[in-house]
């Protein structure tokens, strides 16, 4: 593995737009590089591979959370790309006013200057076609299914060449060993960790505690917990900050989340800020087998995955009360909570309070007391910023809320 570090260039992730909408939720919240995936953001992959800080070219409403810092000549790349050997060797090689593109989509670009405000048109450049495999983040349910091949990339980034911390407790069962590294103020107490079918990551100052079965591949971030008796299936990341129990299998947590309490969460992906309530389970498979069908921000209707497993896209700041019952490909917007008996619709707009028997508007004001709590409780600050965001997209996404049109 070969890193690069350019003292005077710029790296610039961008926000491809076709791209942004069609992995919205989540990036109603972010740029689409702040996505977790593997054991790191994608933005973090890319400044361990160049060996650079990175900046972004996103939404005008998020640009003072991700300003764009780039001065002089830039390399510009899709946010939505996963860094690896060959991409890196050929972004790094890039002419001056360059492209890299595969069919349509543009990959990476070297620029003289650094674009303002919105994605350019660089019709104008000389264009090279990348024509080895990537990964290229394309729809929300591509965030778990790609996750597991992630993490065994970041893995290697992450630790090669280092010493991971032993495990001190006698109690605790472990195979394959070598295929575990343990960061310092690790805590393992009787639980077994098996990294025969993937790498364990435990992060800085992470948790596993009594009972509790991690299979890999499987990353837990710095400060998270895994809860006591919790059965950790594969192919699983847990971000910074969480607590997490009950049974989780093939899923994504960014951060900052709950899922703390017996329940089962499969083929998911939660964002930040987010609780799941006690015995709150989420169906993965439909019972005859069918593909499943989810949400779609740009069709504004539901599309067909393509896949047999999807359980749960979830938003930032979204909740579920005491066992929720949530069906096969269930989309949740930001801000939503979610209670009550029965099972409600698949698609659950942004700031919507309520469940099967119906939703009303989830108030700004009452957002922002949610929000300011929560962030607080993990060392986060709700600030005129985070304030901003959270009022423009309950702006932006008030025509899904149809109960508020009227005669709804």
């Amino acid at each position: 593995m070969r890193l690069f570090y350019f003292s005077t260039m710029n790296i610039l992730l961008f926000d491809d737009p076709k791209l942004r909408t069609q992995l919205l939720p989540f990036t109603y919240t972010r740029p689409i590089a702040e996505i977790r995936i593997g054991i790191l953001k994608i933005s973090e992959k890319w400044s361990k591979w160049m060996k650079q800080e990175t900046s972004f070219l996103c939404e005008d409403y998020l640009s003072a959370k991700y300003p764009n810092l780039a001065k002089g000549e830039t390399l510009f790349i899709n946010g939505a790309l996963c860094p690896d050997q060959n991409l890196v060797d050929r972004i790094s090689n890039l002419e001056v006013n360059e492209k890299l593109v595969s069919g349509e989509t543009l990959l990476a670009a070297r620029l003289t200057q650094p674009p303002v405000m919105e994605v350019p048109k660089l019709g104008s450049l000389k264009s090279s076609e990348f024509d080895k495999e990537f990964t290229l983040l394309e729809r929300p349910w591509h965030i778990f299914l790609k996750n597991g091949e992630q993490i065994r990339e970041d893995f290697k980034l992450i630790t090669t060449g280092r010493k991971s911390q032993p495990v001190n407790d006698q109690h605790t069962i472990v195979y394959n060993p070598e295929n575990i590294f343990i960061e310092e103020g690790v805590t393992i107490k009787a639980a077994i960790l098996n990294a025969e079918k993937g790498p364990i990551y435990l992060g800085k100052n992470s948790s596993i505690e009594e009972g509790a079965i991690v299979r890999g591949a499987f990353a837990i971030c710095e400060d998270s917990t895994v809860n006591a008796n919790a059965r950790m299936r594969g192919d699983i990341t847990i971000g910074p900050h969480c607590k997490v129990g009950g049974e989780v299998s093939n899923s994504v947590i960014f951060g900052f989340s709950n899922k703390g309490h017996d329940g089962f969460l499969g083929n998911s992906v939660m964002g930040e800020w987010c609780n799941i309530g006690a015995d709150t389970n989420i169906s993965n498979l439909k019972n005859n087998y069918a593909k499943v069908k989810v949400w779609d921000f740009a069709k504004k209707g539901f599309i067909n995955t393509g896949e047999q497993f999807c359980g749960l896209l979830m938003a930032d700041h979204a909740k579920t009360g005491i066992n929720t019952m949530l069906n096969t490909g269930t989309v949740v917007g930001v801000a939503a909570n979610i209670f009550g008996s029965g099972f409600p619709r698949t698609f659950i707009p942004s700031f919507a309070w309520g469940g099967a028997g119906g939703f009303t508007t989830f108030r700004m004001n009452k957002v922002n007391e949610m929000a300011l709590v929560s962030m607080e409780r993990r060392g986060g600050r709700f600030d005129e910023v985070e304030e901003g965001i959270l009022q423009k997209i309950y702006d932006d996404t008030a025509e899904f809320r149809v109960w508020e049109k009227p005669g709804k």
